[in-house]
């Protein structure tokens, strides 16, 4: 399987050439990558922003441990998940479905409605939760996609979200910083790309019951 190749190629690149930059075609390639990924309900309960402003990336520099990454990435995906959900947008959902699908509203409403009916005794702290967890699933499509496209990626959680949302103005949006993904082209001085994978052996990881 040449996806078996992809994911043997990628490492968690921690220092990225700051001379190459991502094709506008490849990127669309990424963004779409993201947006096919599958999530609870297909609610996709997040949003990604895409930090392309240097300034901008000078100041979550300090707020991610001065990580490199952050400012010599040629881009850097910042993972957001909505901090709740509330019928409205599960009314547009509804929507957009209807329309792609070629139904009405009205077929569709029994769906929505038992949508809402499952999240609406759950507090604004469980959905955030719950759409966090969504947000893992698209972040897993863009690193695949990546290593497909022989991009270079770095999955972090080392910053502090809420640093996070304050800078990028998140939470006027009903959003909290999760997970950021610095990608790029690594660089001929990372010492990490030449390391051998680390991960525990099939005996250990699987069990057949």
């Amino acid at each position: 399987m040449e996806l078996l190749k992809d994911w043997k190629w990628r490492y968690a690149t921690k220092k990225f050439d700051t001379e190459k930059k991502i094709s506008n075609e490849d990127l669309q390639n990424l963004k779409e990558a993201i947006q096919l990924a599958p999530s609870s309900y297909g609610l996709q309960p997040f949003k990604v922003l895409i930090v392309d402003d240097p300034e901008v990336r000078e100041k979550l520099s300090p707020v991610s441990w001065n990580q490199p990454q952050i400012t010599e990435a040629s881009h850097l995906f910042v993972f957001a998940a909505k901090t709740g959900m509330d019928k409205d947008y599960i009314e547009k959902f509804i929507e957009l479905r209807a329309d792609k699908q070629g139904k009405s509203k009205e077929e569709l409403q029994a769906y929505g409605d038992f949508i809402f009916n499952s999240i609406k005794d759950k507090s604004n702290e469980e959905l955030t939760h719950w759409n966090s967890r969504q947000v893992y699933i698209a972040l897993s499509n863009l690193l695949t996609a990546c290593a497909n496209q022989r991009i270079d990626a770095c999955p972090m959680e080392g910053f502090d979200n809420n640093a996070y949302n304050k800078i990028l103005g998140l939470e006027e949006h009903g959003l909290h910083a999760v997970a950021v993904v610095a990608v790029g082209y690594r660089s001929s001085e990372d010492s990490y790309a030449d390391l051998e994978k680390v991960r525990f052996p099939e005996e250990v990881l699987f069990e057949t019951v």
